[in-house]
């Protein structure tokens, strides 16, 4: 076997294994709620593939993660998605989707960007980026499309922006990003074994 297809088929084989991760970290992620919706436990995983190997595998994860939570919004494991699924299932499928591409997308552009001058800085980068692009976009696309459900989560016009900033995006978006943090020296020391392996 040559090195090209030994190389191609230890991606395939870590694209296979986070793929899986981020599937069954999701399914336990809708199992764990603060506020209306679950935490995103499948970030890390994203992080480490999209370093590893790339912006399309970034965005490969972070579909599989979107994919994954359209199927808990359309099934009720995710009972505040299900009502944006219920009120629109193409837009909610579209959101889902997009912001997972986007989140996996942006944390390998920026990993790719600072990995040359810094891989701890890399890596804290790309943890970083990942839960902001993730909520930013949720909370953009629930704005735009489904106001009316906003205004009524929020319990009136006059309360939408406190909802936002302390329910949507607060403890969740704050729980994502201290995890991704907190595990970012786990990261790097999972890339740096992992680009030595194929040194």
């Amino acid at each position: 076997m040559t090195s090209t297809n030994t190389g191609k088929t230890r991606r395939m084989a870590g694209l296979s294994i986070l793929t899986a991760l981020v599937v069954v970290l999701q399914v336990v992620a809708t199992f764990v709620k603060i506020g209306a919706f679950p935490v995103t436990l499948t970030l890390v995983p994203i992080v480490i593939g999209g370093a590893l190997y790339g912006r399309k595998a970034g965005a490969w994860l972070g579909g599989v993660f979107g994919f994954v939570v359209m199927v808990m919004c359309i099934v009720g494991g995710d009972p505040g998605g299900q009502v944006l699924w219920n009120a629109s299932p193409l837009l909610c499928g579209a959101l889902c989707l997009v912001k997972g591409i986007a989140a996996g997308w942006a944390a390998a552009c920026v990993y790719r960007a600072l990995a040359s001058k810094s891989d701890t800085g890399a890596v804290i980068g790309a943890a970083i980026i990942s839960p902001i692009v993730n909520t930013g976009l949720f909370l953009v696309g629930v704005v735009l499309f489904f106001q009316p459900i906003l205004v009524d989560w929020a319990g009136g016009a006059a309360n939408v922006v406190n909802y936002i900033l302390f329910t949507l995006a607060g403890v969740n978006f704050l729980i994502e990003l201290t995890l991704n943090v907190l595990l970012s020296s786990v990261i790097e020391r999972i890339i740096t074994y992992r680009v030595k392996a194929l040194a």
